[in-house]
């Protein structure tokens, strides 16, 4: 490595313009570095920051877009989730109803039905009493008829 304590000793004993002579380069060098820094500022660095500046603000514009957008379809979720809410619950009830009356006119039926086969049976069995009944009484007249004839044949 370099030994800087060398270099530095040997420069200051060189005399004037060694490495810490200030002559009108520092100024002229410090005018220069305003002057770039002006101009830097003008030409760069401003239109960058106008730039930046320009994109936040179109980004924060954006970004409230978006949360009044959601807030709106929040509101619209929630109208809309009542609104469906109801919509069931109407049906439910419309459903409970209509098989309460479904149930009611097949009980009626029913009954119709059940007094209509009833009234029918006992016609039948009437209709079927009444032709025993002929049918025993003309059997009582055969029998009769017949022992009488029975008798007559023996009785010869």
């Amino acid at each position: 490595m370099i030994n800087f304590s060398t270099i530095i000793s040997s420069s200051a004993i060189e005399g004037p313009g060694g490495l810490f002579d200030i002559n009108a380069t520092l100024p002229l060098v410090a005018i220069q570095f305003v002057l770039l820094t002006i101009v830097l500022n003008a030409l760069l660095y401003n239109p960058l920051l106008t730039t930046i500046t320009e994109r936040n603000d179109f980004i924060l514009i954006t970004l409230l877009q978006a949360v009044m957008t959601l807030e709106k379809a929040d509101k619209l979720t929630a109208k809309f989730g009542n609104k469906l809410k109801i919509a069931r619950q109407e049906a439910e009830l419309q459903i409970t109803n209509s098989q309460k009356t479904h149930k009611e006119i097949l009980e009626v039926e029913l009954d119709i039905s059940q007094k209509y086969i009833d009234d029918l049976l006992d016609t039948i069995t009437k209709d079927l009493s009444t032709k025993k009944q002929t049918a025993l009484s003309s059997l009582d007249t055969i029998i009769s008829s017949l022992c009488t004839e029975i008798e007559t044949k023996l009785s010869i």
